[in-house]
């Protein structure tokens, strides 16, 4: 065999071990508050690698605790801000509970959701700016290991379970709600309206084991970066997008942004703030419905529980 030949004969083989990698998908499940409907408080999703590791993105209010039934194995919890809809000082009492436009948001979480989450599930925290203190922290205060709450700055990343995890600017606040601060500090936190700065919000891009690369924009406004970084040097094929406005970006501004900023292959809308669908269905006259119609990529609108499959070049393959 000639030594052209032998590369390849040597060469198709690799490819057949490969292949089979390459084909398999990243599993997106959200955890809302009402099963199979994209409600206003609807933050919470789970990235499974094909590799088995489980990420949970902004728990929030609609997952129900460490023992909330549809969490299962979660390795790595992502924050992209500290405000309460994301962190959790409360949660839903099970899924379910309460309505679409308002869940019944009555368990109280003083170490926050994240943390218990964390704490029962065993899992590393990862975020940005100065928030990693304030969860290693509670993670200590509750038994944990605080050195599971892991940092993960503006142009550097961390890997967790074969799972890369950088963070990116978002344009938004990130104020510590002053009843996590003990003390007579937090009663005049509160009482003079003020909140805890620790850093920049921001978003996440994460890069899976079958070559996906998706950006969680966390709450943010059109920034150049968007372009710049998200699309021009982590190239994101599948973006997960807030178009709520009033708070963040609105349907307009989050399809410009996805239109001709970033350029994914498929997009998910997030933090809608109002009843995004009935009976599974996008509500018409909704944000929801503006913000799906305004994309040039197919959007794929998060129903709780209801899991979706994304290929390595951010399609989805199954389940939307």
């Amino acid at each position: 065999m000639s030594r052209l030949s032998w590369i390849a004969a040597a060469g198709a083989l690799c490819a057949l071990f490969v292949q089979p990698v390459l084909a398999q998908t990243v599993k997106v499940t959200p955890l809302g508050g009402i099963d199979g409907e994209f409600c206003a408080q609807d933050r919470a999703l789970v990235f499974e690698d094909p590799n088995g590791t489980r990420v949970l993105y902004d728990p929030g209010h609609t997952v129900a605790g460490g023992a909330d039934p549809r969490l299962g194995k979660i390795d790595v919890i992502l924050v992209s801000h500290m405000h309460n809809d994301h962190l959790g000082e409360a949660h839903i009492k099970a899924a379910g509970a309460g309505t679409c436009a308002k869940p019944d948001i009555s368990v109280p979480t003083p170490q926050s959701n994240v943390v218990d989450i964390a704490l029962a599930k065993k899992s590393k925290i990862v975020t940005g700016s100065e928030m990693p203190p304030f969860f290693a922290a509670r993670l200590k205060a509750g038994g944990g290991d605080p050195a599971d709450s892991m940092l993960a700055r503006f142009g550097g990343s961390v890997t967790v379970g074969g799972v890369k995890i950088a963070t990116v600017a978002a344009l938004h606040s990130n104020g510590v709600d002053p009843l996590f601060i003990d003390g007579d500090l937090g009663k005049q936190m509160k009482a003079a309206g003020l909140t805890g700065d620790v850093g920049p919000a921001t978003g996440y891009v994460l890069r899976f084991s079958n070559g996906l690369v998706a950006y969680l924009s966390g709450d943010t406004g059109i920034l150049a970066d968007q372009q710049l970084v998200i699309r021009d040097y982590y190239h994101a094929s599948l973006v997960v997008m807030n178009m709520g406005d009033g708070f963040t970006t609105g349907p307009a501004e989050a399809a410009y942004v996805v239109n001709d900023l970033v350029k994914p292959a498929s997009v998910i809308p997030s933090h809608a703030n109002e009843i995004g669908t009935v009976d599974g269905k996008v509500r018409a006259g909704s944000k929801t419905e503006a913000f799906v119609k305004a994309v040039k990529v197919p959007a794929h609108v998060p129903l709780s529980g209801h899991t979706m499959e994304f290929d390595g070049a951010g399609r989805c393959v199954k389940g939307c």
